[in-house]
């Protein structure tokens, strides 16, 4: 696939695409004679796997360690699911804590709907 179709397919941008590659979150991906980017399937599970980490929250240094220890091999799977763990535990606190937001705001909006409710019937009893 060329860069535009991967891009379109995960919705990332080229440059963004570039930029992972260039700091090694992606492995470098392999060109034609043209010099034009030819993404492989694996090339394309690797973004995927970033993309979905990164709307996960997870930081960029954390992947870049995460690929690092991937591309060392199986002598950092002890690794690299203690790293996964810590960050699913840092996401599960937030989801929590997000939670507690929406909570929070679904609360505010009650009040508030509720106000206006209030001001409706004084409304209605001043006309009538």
């Amino acid at each position: 696939m060329t860069i535009t179709e991967v891009s379109e397919k995960y919705d990332v941008s080229q440059d963004t695409l570039r930029y992972y590659e260039r700091i090694g979150l992606i492995p470098r991906v392999n060109r034609n004679k043209s010099g034009v980017r030819n993404y492989t399937e694996e090339d394309c599970n690797w973004v995927e796997f970033i993309k979905c980490m990164r709307s996960a929250g997870l930081p960029i240094e954390v992947l870049i360690e995460y690929v690092g220890l991937f591309q060392k091999g199986d002598a950092t799977i002890g690794a690299r699911r203690e790293l996964l763990t810590e960050q699913r535990k840092q996401l599960a606190a937030k989801m929590e804590d997000m939670k507690k937001t929406l909570e929070r705001l679904d609360y505010k909006i009650e009040v508030y709907e509720q106000r206006v409710v209030v001001k409706e019937r004084e409304l209605k009893r001043s006309e009538d």
